[in-house]
């Protein structure tokens, strides 16, 4: 909750074109944007045709528009995360960054996520 676009995510590029269902739109970022860091264009593809947006031709509107913001935070948790409730705190940070911050890998970032955790 502390930012509504990823710190330098324009400068990224989270398009991933083996996903042909949701085509990446030149000109267009899938950085993460709103409460939950939305990224890549199949969950920005997923989450606008969930909750009402056009998530492959305007992303940007997770970062402008305040209900779907938090509809597409909804979203990526009901379909990624609560599954794994009851498995602890772990559970969760594996659900939503696994392949950045688990197994040993960007130790720092995963603690910051603890950190914000025991903070809030």
């Amino acid at each position: 909750f502390c930012y509504i676009e990823e710190i330098d995510g324009a400068s990224k590029n989270y398009c991933d074109p083996s996903f042909t269902q949701y085509p990446c739109t030149a000109g267009k970022g899938y950085y993460g944007r709103g409460p939950l860091q939305l990224s890549w264009n199949y969950n920005y593809g997923a989450a606008g045709n969930s909750v009402g947006f056009d998530g492959l031709n305007a992303p940007e509107t997770v970062a402008n528009n305040v209900d779907t913001s938090f509809k597409a935070a909804l979203w990526y948790w009901m379909t990624n995360v609560h599954s794994v409730m009851g498995q602890g705190f772990g559970a969760t940070i594996r659900a939503i960054n696994g392949a950045l911050e688990c197994n040993g890998q960007n130790t720092a970032q995963m603690q910051a996520r603890v950190g914000y955790y025991t903070a809030y």
